[in-house]
């Protein structure tokens, strides 16, 4: 087998416990603040103990901002065809595009039958999903002019289609069986099998029979996403066995199962990056080899250059303050603050030290992207484009305002969701850092402090967007308190980057 030289996306799989609906909504808020793409949440909806899952989807799309969420996988039998496609456009639109749709057959046969839904034979199951993939994608299409599908299982006599979603909603089936991976093949977006009932050494079979079915259908076996529900583990080379199942089974999205903070949080921060990196470097490398072909570019001679640099261990460049102020007040003096060096011996930088301190700087970028979009909000109220009132809800909702931006968001969202199960002194990351070296402990003091003076920041923004939207036509305070958090976030972002990247990449984020 082959890489197939998909983007890399991982994501997690979450058990959606109705007892503990607050902490499965915080996993997912973990998910997307640890880096990762996904959350993902299994569909019985005859179990008692388990919330709906689309219910849940909807909720945590409403609570985030950039995480792509679907079910794994939804239960056919139990969920109309029609209706769910409508449901998952839905969605789809309101989230901006970050719905897919995980798809299985149905299984637990008993329990199907006692919720209402059909008794199925493995036949009927899967000539069902097949007309009910029909009848999905048909119901996406909103230039038809109606829906029709005559099936033994389902039918849409005539129904108007729409709405469509916001970008082209995969379907990713959930497949296990011969028959079940050919129509995956012929009909999938694609490959959604679990380490449980797949194991590593059955995904060359799987992804042979699917690429067979795919050619015989006229379609690249490239065009079928291969992803993997896998195991948490903490086994030191997992980031390299992971990257060698996408660089020889072409696995491109990694899900992994689990309810666990710190599991969630190293699979974000330390495994993700680490598996980018390897198999970055190996692609690049046998890009290399080949002969190069016209369509070659000056962009993909540079990312090379760049991946060779990072085997040599060049160390990760904080990004360094440009000194430039737009406001004459200040929180602190950035004189008195500490300075952390070192006395272990250098880091090697290798890839996966990279990783680690690269997470903190790709964070802070997304930061300093927000400043320049709530700029912009401003620049729109004030030229009368833009309502106050809606320009304070849309920097509510930013990720800064939510006070998710120390640390990456990943701090302030770790240290909330692990204090129901832990305390925030043996879990957090802060605590983790002063353990692994006490010299950083006058570091990270201050930080802690400009934490709590850039939310003070905030709450200055927020007064001043009060009293635009409360009637008061002079913007001039508002203007002012928006360029004081520039310039605070400009210079924290800065120092916390140069003090961390190199303790980050040392001692990881987060105990074990």
């Amino acid at each position: 087998m082959t890489d197939y030289g998909q983007e890399l996306a991982f994501g997690t799989f979450l058990t959606p416990d109705a007892a503990r609906p607050d902490d499965v909504v915080e996993l997912a808020l973990l998910t997307e603040a640890a880096g990762l793409d996904l959350a993902t949440f299994q569909d019985h909806p005859y179990q008692s103990r388990f919330l709906d899952a689309w219910a849940l989807a909807a909720t945590v799309l409403a609570r985030t901002t950039t995480l792509r969420v679907t079910t794994n996988v939804t239960n056919l039998p139990l969920r109309p065809p029609f209706v769910l496609a409508k449901t998952v456009a839905s969605l789809d639109r309101l989230s901006r595009g970050r719905v897919e749709l995980g798809l299985g057959a149905g299984a637990f046969w008993e329990a199907i039958e006692a919720a209402g839904g059909p008794r199925r034979t493995g036949g009927e199951a899967r000539a069902a999903l097949a007309e009910g993939i029909d009848i999905i994608r048909a119901t996406w299409d909103d230039s038809r002019r109606a829906v029709r599908v005559e099936g033994r299982h389902y039918r849409a006599a005539g129904v108007h289609p729409g709405p469509a979603p916001a970008h082209p909603v995969e379907i990713w089936i959930g497949a296990v069986g011969p028959r079940m991976l050919a129509l995956t093949g012929q009909v999938g977006d694609g490959w959604l099998p679990s380490q449980a009932y797949v194991p590593p050494e059955a995904l060359a079979d799987g992804s042979a029979r699917i690429d067979d079915a795919a050619l015989a259908a006229g379609r690249e076996p490239a065009a079928v996403r291969r992803l993997y529900n896998v195991n948490p583990s903490t086994d030191p080379g997992w980031a390299e066995w992971l990257a060698e199942l996408t660089l020889t089974h072409g696995t491109s999205t990694f899900i992994m199962a689990g309810d666990d903070p710190r599991s969630i949080g190293r699979f974000g921060t330390e495994v993700a990056p680490a598996v980018r990196a390897l198999v970055e470097a190996e692609r690049s490398r046998t890009a290399a080899a080949e002969p190069p072909s016209a369509a070659a570019t000056a962009a993909t001679a540079a990312r090379a250059d760049e991946v060779v640099e990072v085997r040599r261990g060049r160390p990760v460049e904080p990004t360094a303050d440009p000194g430039v102020r737009r406001s004459g007040a200040t929180p602190w003096d950035e004189a008195s603050r500490p300075t952390y060096v070192s006395s272990l011996r250098p880091l090697t930088w290798t890839d996966h030290e990279r990783a680690s301190g690269q997470h903190l700087v790709d964070i802070h970028d997304h930061l300093r992207g927000e400043l320049a979009r709530l700029y912009d909000l401003i620049d729109q109220v004030e030229a009368g484009t833009m309502d106050a009132g809606r320009a304070r809800s849309l920097i509510n909702e930013m990720t800064l305002r939510q006070n998710d931006w120390a640390l990456g968001a990943y701090c302030q969202s770790y240290c909330r969701l692990v204090t129901t199960h832990h305390t925030i002194e043996d879990t957090s990351m802060f605590p983790h850092l002063r353990a692994s070296d006490p010299e950083l402990s006058p570091v990270i003091d201050r930080l802690e402090e400009e934490h709590h003076a850039i939310a003070r920041v905030l709450d200055d923004v927020d007064r001043a967007l009060v009293s635009v939207v409360s009637g008061v036509h002079d913007t001039a305070p508002l203007r002012a308190s928006v360029d004081l958090l520039a310039d605070t976030m400009t210079s924290h972002l800065s120092y916390e980057e140069r003090e961390l990247v190199e303790p980050l990449a040392r001692f990881g984020y987060t105990a074990g």
